[in-house]
């Protein structure tokens, strides 16, 4: 299993859909646009959290891009915050979940057990394996803001969408 070049790699953060403030349409156009923007500038290994709207669909872009350009060397990574965390998604999130799984260049399950911490120890676990952090943020607390907060506060270069957090 190939190892996170954490200076060359990116990590995702977002809202899941039923919380976002801009069409996915849009959401997914601006994160296509940032995926190809980082890989110009370099980027080669990309984090998703795995989690339903942001996370599965910038998956799914740099699965496109990584198969568009081939000739970059282009890796998905998967961090999951616990095994099952899927477990009650609609039937179309789960198969994009594991069309995702089964597509990243390694899998790293954050923690052993379900609960909030688990998601929040995966957001610290792929801000501190990347260089920058791409985010859809609509200004609500949770996790999306901290994951941004945490990303600032350890010096990590910070896109975001949205409001400022």
């Amino acid at each position: 299993m190939k190892q996170i070049d954490k200076e060359h790699a990116v990590s995702f953060t977002g809202h899941r859909p039923e919380k976002l403030s801009i069409s996915e349409s849009a959401v997914q156009e601006w994160l296509e646009e940032q995926i190809r923007k980082a890989v110009e500038e370099g980027y080669t290994d990309f984090i998703t959290g795995m989690q339903r709207g942001v996370d599965l669909w910038a998956a799914e872009i740099v699965m496109k891009i990584r198969e568009e350009m081939r000739e970059k060397d282009i890796h998905l990574f998967a961090a999951v915050a616990f095994r099952g965390m899927e477990n009650r998604w609609e039937k179309d999130w789960h198969k994009r979940y594991h069309a995702v799984l089964k597509a990243a260049n390694g899998v790293t399950y954050v923690c052993d057990k379900p609960g909030r911490f688990a998601f929040f120890r995966r957001n610290e676990w792929m801000v501190d394996n990347s260089k920058r952090l791409i985010g859809v943020y609509t200004g609500a607390p949770g996790g999306t803001k901290e994951t941004i907060v945490y990303a600032r506060k350890h010096g990590k270069e910070v896109i975001v969408i949205g409001k400022n957090a």
